[in-house]
């Protein structure tokens, strides 16, 4: 579900469902983010550089824009800005800027805008504008974008640094059910770490093999299914883990510390295997902090047993 401008190539994860093993993790490293740049947005300056590091966005602020955020969704982003400063040493400063991104002014910033009702086609368009003026993005002008998923995220490469947009369904009223509290838990928790670690989406086929990472889905097929729907919500929420695993502090640590130019290097995964145990160590130390565990799938932290 993440969408950047460019395509990346799509692999499948291979890990077992209660035992994994070192290189069971070295290899999901490696699929979620030794992915292969393939083609670009159409009609996009090709003469604009890129660069994927998965530290590119520590210290940057979080705009957010639409709705002002509901107390779930509050409560989810304080505990992931607080996981943040804990493993790459810098918060995001976070504030809500009403109903237009062109509030959040220019810097170092990440918009994140938040609905509940019928997709913001007409927001989303005037914010990839936006984005694409102040950092000299090179989209093509006049383009018009729509919403094609409840929460999605695209990271943009420009002349004058890179921006990144997010876009999540929040809850619709103020006391959502135990499903639907899950379900928007879920897509934002996934928008979010895989727009501050670079990480890629990975397909499990077996899904008995059981989840090792939020990177990792099953196929499932959505198309006739109102996005507000139970059955909708069910469905996603039954492709992936509904929280973080062990394996993403894991990495979350990995890139905060990696001593690489870009995270999708060769060298990245040097790193990780060389620094094992270290970063094991130090996931261990965070999964065990209760102020983050509202980002945790059990099913994949406590359940999980790592032989080393």
């Amino acid at each position: 579900m993440w969408l950047v401008f460019f395509q990346m190539l799509v692999v499948v994860a291979l890990a077992t469902a209660v035992h994994a093993e070192k290189r069971d993790y070295v290899d999901l490293a490696q699929r979620g983010w030794g992915y292969e740049l393939r083609s670009t947005m159409l009609g996009r300056d090709l003469a604009i550089p890129v660069h994927i590091n998965g530290r590119n966005l520590a210290g940057a602020s979080l705009c957010l824009v639409g709705e002002p955020p509901h107390p779930q969704t509050l409560a989810t982003l304080k505990a992931f800005n607080a996981l943040l400063k804990h493993s790459f040493g810098h918060p995001a400063p976070m504030r809500y800027a009403g109903l237009s991104a062109r509030n959040c002014g220019t810097g170092r910033t990440v918009v994140l805008r938040l609905y509940s009702g019928y997709p913001p086609n007409r927001e989303l368009s005037s914010d990839l504008d936006w984005l694409s003026e102040i950092h000299q993005l090179g989209l093509p002008v006049g383009r018009r974008y729509v919403v094609t998923s409840p929460a999605m995220a695209q990271t943009f490469f420009g002349r004058r640094g890179q921006g990144t947009h997010i876009m999540v369904k929040q809850p619709a009223h103020r006391r959502p059910d135990l499903l639907e509290t899950a379900f928007h838990k879920s897509i934002l928790i996934e928008e979010l770490f895989q727009s501050y670690t670079f990480g890629m989406d990975i397909l499990l086929y077996d899904k008995a093999s059981g989840f090792l990472s939020k990177l990792q889905e099953t196929p499932v097929n959505l198309q006739r299914l109102p996005w507000s729907s139970h059955d909708f919500m069910r469905a996603l929420l039954s492709s992936n883990p509904e929280g973080l695993c062990a394996f993403d502090v894991f990495m979350m640590h990995a890139i905060a510390q990696a001593p690489v130019d870009q995270t999708i290097d060769p060298g990245f995964i040097d790193y990780i295997t060389s620094q094992y145990d270290n970063l094991w160590a130090q996931a261990d130390a965070t999964l065990a902090d209760p102020q983050f565990s509202v980002l945790f799938d059990e099913g994949c932290t406590t359940a999980v047993q790592v032989q080393r």
